[in-house]
């Protein structure tokens, strides 16, 4: 297994900073990261790995537009349930499921990387760093 994580190619610069021992030894903290307040077991238990840390970022990031979708999907729920226009709140309720589909997509392909050893960024939301 680590003869198999010292010859994988350089996906980015995180990868150059993560060991083969980090990666064994953070693997279930970075597979925590994406399992929404589950971000926080890495972030505290895990802080100086690498390997976890970076998978916290990409988790703390999801979580974090999770919790604002949800707000604003919740705005917009009240405002049309007061109006009385069901059409629009049944259009509306197919496309916040979508939404929530497309960040269970999302975690799982966190999850995938972070159970293959790898630091590849999520689409989207890989390019933002919360944690330093």
């Amino acid at each position: 297994m680590a003869e198999e994580l010292e010859n994988k190619p350089v996906e980015n610069k995180a990868q150059t900073e993560v060991t083969p021992e980090d990666v064994q030894n953070n693997k279930v903290f970075a597979i925590l990261a994406y399992f929404g307040i589950l971000v926080l077991v890495p972030i505290f238990a895990a802080k100086e790995s690498k390997f976890a840390r970076f998978h916290a970022n990409q988790g703390l990031g999801l979580f974090i537009c999770e919790v604002v979708w949800c707000i604003i999907s919740y705005i917009i729920t009240a405002l049309l349930i007061h109006s009385w226009s069901f059409g629009l709140l049944t259009l509306w309720s197919l496309i916040s499921w979508l939404v929530w589909i497309g960040f269970l997509v999302f975690a799982i392909i966190g999850i995938v990387n972070a159970a293959q050893g790898s630091t590849k960024p999520l689409p989207i939301f890989g390019k933002f760093k919360i944690l330093k």
